[in-house]
């Protein structure tokens, strides 16, 4: 799998199709291909960038297989599995996905979007005033605050991890710039009990991955990331965002529908992966998912936070660099980029010995997730 990005910004000066076409054309070169070689175009909805677009921008000839993935942020892992379907069934031999958006310098995805009220399933929150993916979030992880005792320190502590490794890397754009829990704990109010740090970035940027088969992969240069397993899940009375009518408002279960088939899917289990890097777009989702993909049990997330387990050194290193949080939102896209660089032994923040690296996308929303491994 060839990775490629640009730089991370809040103010990219130059277009999205601009960024789509310097993403794709890095993650081409890093796997030691030219634009020639692709025949597949993935990306995900709220992307502006036709895959006709991106092609003719980059001089792609012709495309036999071109793929959409809705839902946001919970498709960033499914443009990598629609991607080795095309290339296992023979739909095409070399699949680039890709997202790019300027996402702070123009359409920002954190505020009120009133044309989104018309949405069927935001028209039974955006009245009630939950305009904001933040506002929609904070009323669960009240409940799960309500259900479990967990405290705004517990999600404190998941944004100080992110900080602290993004801190060492100079990709990301709070590198140099680590926070303490004191630091969470004192920052504003966005929604409560969400602060200002319990919140993703809004960033400009892009990223793309190559996806072929483990025959070609074998002849480029990159040592290759292999798709273990990729799979989607969505559950019972899924909503867009959040879903406020289920019986228990505290679980993910459409997380826990994706650890279901990566575990059997890879054949192997939560304790086998040496890397986690979880969707963390809002801290308590980071907590909920650890649940949900069996790491600990219901309501004990705060505890094995807290017990150090999602440090470096720890039984499971959570985003080594620096996620959602600290290095970029290019909705779970980079944590993918983050996977590869994991298993090749080439992350800025490189756990030792890595076989297995498991990425999530999307909480809330039908998600996705990755079982990356060696060959």
């Amino acid at each position: 799998m060839g990775i490629g990005a640009t730089d991370f910004s809040k103010d990219s000066g130059r277009s999205e199709l601009q960024l789509a076409a310097e993403a794709v054309r890095a993650a081409l070169a890093d796997a030691g291909l030219e634009p020639s070689d692709v025949d597949g175009l993935v990306s995900f909805t709220m992307d502006t960038n036709a895959e006709i677009a991106v092609a003719r921008e980059l001089g792609i000839p012709e495309l036999t297989f071109f793929s959409r993935v809705h839902y946001g942020g919970g498709a960033a892992c499914a443009t990598v599995q629609q991607a080795a379907m095309a290339v296992e069934t023979g739909a095409a031999k070399v699949v680039v996905c890709y997202r790019a958006f300027n996402e702070r310098s123009g359409h920002r995805f954190g505020q009120v979007q009133t044309a989104a009220a018309a949405n069927i399933d935001n028209s039974w929150s955006y009245p009630m005033g939950l305009g904001t993916p933040a506002a929609m979030v904070a009323m669960f992880a009240r409940r799960y605050m309500h259900e479990y005792g967990a405290t705004s320190e517990d999600f404190g502590r998941i944004a100080v991890i992110d900080r602290k490794h993004a801190a060492t890397n100079p990709h990301a754009w709070f590198h140099d710039r680590p926070i303490t829990l004191d630091d969470h704990q004192s920052s504003r109010w966005i929604a409560e009990p969400l602060r200002l740090l319990d919140c993703c970035q809004e960033s400009d940027g892009g990223v793309a991955l190559v996806v072929t088969s483990q025959e070609r992969a074998r002849d480029l240069p990159q040592k290759p990331a292999h798709v273990k397993a990729a799979t989607q899940g969505s559950s019972v009375d899924q909503f867009t965002m959040t879903s406020y009518y289920r019986d228990d408002l505290t679980r993910l279960p459409e997380m826990g529908v994706v650890a279901r088939g990566l575990w059997e899917k890879s054949g192997i289990g939560p304790s086998d992966v040496d890397v986690a890097v979880l969707y963390d777009h809002f801290t308590p989702f980071v907590l909920v998912q650890l649940e949900e993909l069996g790491f600990c049990g219901r309501g004990e997330a705060k505890d094995f936070v807290a017990s150090g387990a999602l440090e470096l050194d720890g039984t499971l290193p959570l985003n080594p660099h620096g996620g959602q949080l600290g290095e970029a939102y290019l909705h779970g896209m980079n944590g993918i980029a983050e996977g590869v660089r994991q298993i090749r032994g080439t992350a800025v923040n490189q756990v030792g010995g890595v076989e297995h690296v498991l990425v999530t996308a999307g909480t809330g929303v039908p998600t996705s997730g990755l079982v990356l491994g060696q060959g």
